[in-house]
Parts: C-alpha cells; sequence; structure tokens
C-alpha cells in the first residue's frame, strides 16, 4: 500500500508519500480499499500542529474516507469483503490508498453515490446536517445568510438550506465562488469584501437573516451577528479567518443566540447517533435532495498542494485524493 506520512508539525509541503505493507483489520475494524479520501482545512491545521488535537506521529492525514471493504475484522457482522462503504476514522489515516477503520464508523455506501461524492460530501454535509437539524431546526421560509458560501462548508449549508425550503443569501470571496453558491441554490449571493453586509442581508431578507452559518469568522463575524433579526440564531462552525470578538450586548439585546457547532466531536461521543446522521445524509444524496458538486480531483502525491490550495482559500469547493 502506499500512504502519505506526516513525521513532524510544520508545513505541509513536508509530507511524505511511502510504500508500506497492508494493515491488518482487528475484530472489530474493517481494511477499507481507498478509492476517494476527501481533503479539509482541519487536515492542514492537524499537519501543522495548529488543532486543539494532536495524534501522535508519524500519521497519515485524513479522517473522510470511501471505498471498499478489502478484509472484515472477526467481529464485524454487517459488513463483508466487497462491499461498497463511506465513513470516517476520526481525525487521521485516510491519505492512504488503504486503511482501517472502525466497523462502526462506515456505512454502506447507497448505489448511484460515487465514492468521490461521498468522500468529500461527508464531512461538510454531515457537519451542517448536524447543525441545521440537531444545534438548531431550520424552518421553511427562513433566510439563511452563508459565509465562507464558495467553500465546502459553506456550499453544504447552501445546498442543504435549500433542500429543507430555506432561502439563503450566500456571501462569497470572489466571482467563482459566487457562482458557485448561486449554482448550489442560493437565492441572492454578495461580495464578502466589498459590501456592507449587514446592510445588504437587512435588505435583501426584509429584515435579517433567521440564521447565519459562519464557517469563517474574521471580521466579517460582527457585521453577520448585526444582520440578524431580532430572536436570529448564530452558527459558529470555523475560524478559517480567526477567532472573532462578538459584541455580546447584540446577542442580549435582540435576543439572539450563539450556538455552536462541533460535529467531530459530538459523533465521536455518540457514534450511534452519527450512524444515523450519516445513513439519513447518503440517503438524501441518493434520491437527489442534496446535490454536492464534483468535487476537484488530486493523487496521493498531490496532497500538499490539495492542502495549499485550501489553506490559501483558493479552492473552489471540495478536494479529493483519489489513490
Amino acid at each position: 500500500m502506499r500512504r502519505i506520512v506526516c513525521r513532524r508539525f510544520g508545513p505541509v509541503t513536508g509530507l511524505e508519500l511511502v510504500e508500506e505493507p497492508e494493515p491488518a483489520p482487528g475484530p472489530d475494524q474493517v481494511l477499507v480499499e481507498v478509492q476517494a479520501c476527501g481533503v479539509s482545512f482541519v487536515d492542514g491545521l492537524i499537519v501543522r500542529g495548529e488543532y486543539q488535537i494532536r495524534p501522535e506521529l508519524p500519521f497519515s492525514p485524513g479522517s473522510i474516507v470511501a471505498g471498499r471493504v478489502a478484509a472484515a475484522g472477526s467481529a464485524v457482522r454487517h459488513l463483508r469483503a466487497g462491499d461498497r462503504v463511506a465513513g470516517m476514522s476520526f481525525l487521521c489515516g485516510t491519505y492512504a490508498t488503504h486503511t482501517v477503520v472502525a466497523a462502526s464508523a462506515v456505512r454502506p455506501l447507497p448505489d448511484g453515490v460515487s465514492a468521490e461524492i461521498a468522500a468529500t460530501a461527508v464531512e461538510s454535509y454531515a457537519t451542517m446536517l448536524y447543525a441545521l437539524t440537531h444545534r438548531t431546526s431550520l424552518g421553511a421560509g427562513e433566510w439563511v445568510l452563508v459565509l465562507g458560501a464558495g467553500g465546502g462548508i459553506g456550499l453544504a449549508a447552501v445546498d442543504l438550506a435549500r433542500s429543507l425550503g430555506a432561502r439563503v443569501v450566500a456571501a462569497a470571496s470572489s466571482p467563482a465562488k459566487r457562482e458557485a453558491a448561486r449554482a448550489a441554490g442560493a437565492d441572492a449571493v454578495l461580495d464578502a469584501t466589498g459590501t456592507d453586509l449587514k446592510a445588504a442581508v437587512r435588505e435583501i431578507t426584509g429584515g435579517g437573516a433567521d440564521v447565519v452559518v459562519d464557517p469563517v469568522g474574521g471580521d466579517r463575524a460582527e457585521a453577520a451577528l448585526r444582520a440578524l433579526r431580532r430572536f436570529g440564531r448564530y452558527l459558529v462552525i470555523g475560524f478559517a479567518g480567526g477567532i472573532p470578538a462578538l459584541p455580546l450586548n447584540q446577542v442580549l439585546l435582540h435576543n439572539r443566540t450563539v450556538l455552536g457547532v462541533d460535529w467531530g466531536s459530538w459523533s465521536a461521543l455518540e457514534p450511534a447517533a452519527n450512524g444515523v446522521l450519516i445513513e439519513d445524509l447518503l440517503g438524501r444524496i441518493a434520491r437527489g435532495e442534496l446535490r454536492p458538486p464534483e468535487p476537484a480531483r488530486y493523487d496521493l502525491a498531490g496532497a500538499s498542494r490539495a492542502l495549499e490550495e485550501i489553506a490559501s482559500r483558493r479552492a473552489v469547493g471540495k478536494l479529493a485524493l483519489i489513490p
């Protein structure tokens, strides 16, 4: 097998491609022949040692995988060799041609859903499905402001909100990203860097957004908070643009709610519930209710380049490694 190895925390250019014997699954594990694995912003943070959790060195980055079961452990009953599956390995391990994961962490991949789509949709779409159905309940007809709408999380937020009957204002930093957000179903798009966000959102929505989806943070967060109407909900997804300081008086004075969304930690604490969520997500994709875009594809040797594209915020949509 071949895999990408991080031997020390630092720049993603330090990643190595190595060849090793295939691992054997334990009793409750499966060995997955990787057909695609997702590349995420978090992967880069982990490689650089900037994430809140540090895996033991050396390790292979990547947490989302799709492929076929090559071998199943002795205690595994619901999966067998040849089954198409998708799931997660929790923080690392999927940048490889083969990876061992807990059998409970993968689910059968429905017919009609490609490995590339599954590997790049699970993380971003599961995050947003968790956000919009577990952390809050998005109602039909509500207005959602999505920041970073041209990235993986942002496009998932636009698509899922659309599928739930909500209306979307998408804010993104480039024409290509705004066009991607519009194609995903946004009702209106805004230049995230050259617009009075509060004024524009209030005008489009007739008074303010009901929900803000913010995977960016940084200097646009306060304007997004102020763009909420009374009783609005602000979903904190991540900090690609830096950790903001929000004026909490704006939360109190308008009865707004700020909600943290960490699908990763919830999925580790509630694996059974997460399995149900992943099955729900894959079913929605298979039925055409959700329309994840085709990802940009890289081979394993291109892992560093893919991570740099995401870190520099040049990437539009999702990226996949195809071993």
